[in-house]
C-alpha cells in the first residue's frame, strides 16, 4: 500500500506526498561523534517520496549492506508553495510537526564519501524515512524549544531539543526554499542530535516529541 500522509489519529491529510529535504549536522554534537566538521550554513540532501513509510511496528532495513544507523528527526510538513521564502512565511506556511527516522546506511556512506560521491545509495534508499502522524503546527507554541528522544529497547540512545539547532527550524526551512522550491506534501527533516547508531532486527523503538507526540515501532525481522 502506498504510503499517506497522516494526522496523528490516522485520518489522511489533504495533501500530496512529496518530496523530502533532509539537513546534514544540524546540531553540533552529532558532527563531532562522526569526526565530521561544524557546518557554517546548512547541508542538504534529498529522498525522493519512495523512501517515506509509516512509523509502525514493520519497519523494513536493508541486512546486506552493513550497519544501518537510527537518526531520530523532528520532521515538518509544507503546506503552501515556498520560494525564497522569509522565516516568518515559513511559520504560517506549515502543516504539522513529525517524528522521523532518517536511516543511513553507514558503511555505503562512509566508502561514498571516501570517494568523494553523493550520498543517495545509503540515504535514498525505499523506506529510508519512516515517518510518524502529524500534529497540526497550529497546536505548537513556536516560542517554546521542542524535545525529541528514542529509546531503543528501553534505552535512551538519543535526546536533544530544538535550542541545540544550529539552524533553527524556520531559518533553515527559507534557507531550503532558496535552493529548492518546497511544494505542499513536501517534508523537510530538521536534523538530528548525538547518539546515532546502528539497528538490529527486534528492536523495539519508542520517539517522542515533548509532550506532543509519542510513536512506538520495531524493525521488522
Amino acid at each position: 500500500m502506498a504510503y499517506q500522509h497522516l494526522w496523528i489519529d490516522n485520518t489522511p491529510v489533504d495533501l500530496p506526498v512529496g518530496k523530502v529535504v533532509c539537513v546534514g549536522r544540524n546540531y553540533a554534537e552529532h558532527a563531532r561523534e562522526l569526526g565530521n566538521e561544524v557546518p557554517d550554513s546548512p547541508i542538504l540532501f534529498m529522498k525522493p517520496a519512495t523512501a517515506l513509510a509509516p512509523f509502525n511496528d514493520h519497519i523494513v532495513i536493508p541486512t546486506d549492506q552493513g550497519e544501518v544507523h537510527h537518526e531520530i528527526e523532528i520532521a515538518v510538513l509544507v503546506r503552501e508553495p515556498l520560494h525564497q521564502a522569509t522565516a516568518r512565511e515559513v511559520q504560517y506556511s506549515l502543516a504539522g510537526y513529525a517524528l522521523a527516522l532518517d536511516l543511513t546506511l553507514r558503511d555505503v556512506q562512509n566508502a561514498l564519501k571516501e570517494k568523494g560521491q553523493p550520498w543517495e545509495r545509503a540515504k535514498a534508499f525505499d523506506g529510508a524515512c519512516p515517518i510518524s502522524g502529524f500534529v497540526d503546527a497550529r497546536g505548537i507554541s513556536v516560542r517554546q524549544p521542542l524535545e525529541l528522544s528514542l529509546r531503543i529497547n528501553s534505552d535512551v540512545r538519543q535526546q536533544g531539543s530544538t535550542a541545540q539547532m544550529l539552524f533553527p527550524i524556520f531559518e533553515l526551512v527559507a534557507h531550503i526554499s532558496n535552493t529548492f522550491t518546497l511544494n505542499p506534501g513536501d517534508v523537510v527533516l530538521t536534523g538530528t542530535p548525538a547518539g546515532v547508531g546502528p539497528l538490529q532486527p527486534g528492536d523495539q523503538l519508542e520517539a517522542r516529541m515533548g509532550n506532543l507526540l509519542t510513536v512506538t515501532g520495531a524493525i521488522a525481522g
